[in-house]
């Protein structure tokens, strides 16, 4: 085994550490703590000063922070409010937006910005759950229903971006329907072990035992709860399904079959969170800045045009379809949900390398798109913010418009 070092990592980790305290010493600086984390990894990486590089120990955390990322996401969901007039809205935002990103698609075609529309639009769908759930919790905006239509209209378009992904362009040689086929399979086996795992889990015998060790130095519960992500990224790996899906769907079955109505276990959420939060999720956000490609971005005046046209695309394609929020919110509202579903970056990143290794973007196309993700995480959730007006304490909304809920 060759020696590793750790160097570039521990550089990594001081970014980390010193872009939420810089934003902790100044509090109006209304900003999420990933963008500096990026801008940070984009400055001491070798498009900027070369300090660091990504070495086999910062690709593997960086990896295992992006499945966290996705894994927590998924745990946000609330299955008992994604039901009724949330999942209709969040669905019928999803649909427009699908709409407005072919129409953006077949523009940036006919205007020679892209070869695949199609491609383009399922980029421009997408919305970084991940990245938005850090600006609803400041905001105080995921407990209400509000927060949940958010959630939900972004998971929604991250689950249907990735399975058209897979769908349409996967990196492997398959058919559209055989890729179907082991969607489905994977499904089903996800569904399988959900229903085991719940079935076992209330045995008296088994149930006694998670709770004696839960918060011992065994944790088993977080270990439960790594091995089922790590089973299903192995799961999918053998299914030829993404793993940004995966881990998705590793988070939605705790968030399914772990409700814990008497609050026996409590803390178990809050320490998945400081794993990820704390962990392996800031060095995904820094090392998403050392990959940035400054280079060919600046290598032509067309790759950087191009980036205030995809920005702007991915506001028109996820924020205009937020305005039918505004009769159940209100206008502001409609705004803060339109600003933080066109927040874009983790997708875009992995689906431009996709579509550099399929031929269907060139690379100054690809920096520009990641440049568009990046100033939209930059940009959108501090306006957001902004224009955010959190619910009084014990208050989601009015009662006239709690009652349509």
């Amino acid at each position: 085994m060759p020696p590793l070092s750790f160097e570039g990592l521990l550089g990594v980790a001081l970014i980390a550490f010193g872009a939420p305290l810089l934003l902790g010493l100044a509090p109006r600086l209304r900003v999420p703590a990933v963008v500096l984390e990026i801008i940070a990894g984009i400055v001491v990486g070798p498009s900027v000063l070369g300090w660091i590089h990504v070495d086999l120990p910062i690709a593997v955390l960086s990896t295992l922070g992006l499945t966290f990322l996705l894994f927590l996401a998924g745990m946000e969901v609330d299955f008992d409010r994604l039901r009724g007039r949330p999942l209709r809205l969040a669905a019928a935002g999803l649909l427009l937006s699908f709409v407005l990103a072919l129409a953006a698609g077949y523009a940036s075609l006919f205007l020679g910005l892209v070869r695949s529309p199609v491609f383009l639009a399922i980029i421009l769908v997408a919305t970084s759950l991940g990245l938005v759930l850090p600006v609803l919790k400041d905001a105080g905006l995921t407990g209400g229903s509000f927060g949940q239509v958010v959630i939900a209209s972004a998971s929604l378009a991250d689950f249907g971006a990735v399975i058209v992904m897979s769908l349409l362009f996967s990196r492997e040689a398959r058919s559209p329907f055989t890729t179907a086929l082991l969607l489905v399979g994977f499904t089903l086996t996800i569904g399988v072990a959900a229903f085991t795992i719940a079935r076992a889990e209330r045995l008296s015998t088994l149930s006694m035992v998670l709770r004696r060790l839960q918060d011992t130095t065994a944790q088993i519960r977080v270990r439960g709860a790594v091995l089922l992500l790590l089973a299903l990224a192995a799961l999918a790996g053998r299914f030829g399904i993404e793993l940004l899906l995966a881990s998705f769907m590793a988070g939605s079955v705790i968030a399914l079959i772990d409700r814990d109505g008497q609050m026996t276990h409590p803390q178990f959420h809050s320490k998945l969170q400081a794993v990820g939060y704390g962990f392996l999720i800031p060095i995904f956000f820094v090392t998403s800045g050392l990959q940035f490609d400054l280079k060919s971005l600046l290598a032509s005046a067309a790759g950087i045009v191009k980036i205030p046209v995809f920005l702007a695309a991915l506001l028109i394609v996820r924020g205009l379809p937020a305005a039918l929020y505004a009769r159940d919110f209100g206008r502001r509202q409609a705004a803060v949900a339109g600003l933080l579903q066109a927040t874009s970056l983790p997708f875009i990143v992995a689906a431009t390398q996709i579509g550099i290794a399929l031929n269907l973007l060139q690379p100054s196309t690809a920096a520009a798109l990641v440049a568009a993700g990046l100033l939209s995480v930059v940009v959108f959730p501090a306006a957001a913010l902004a224009v955010a007006t959190p619910p009084r304490r014990g208050e989601v909304m009015p009662a006239a418009q709690e009652e349509r809920w």
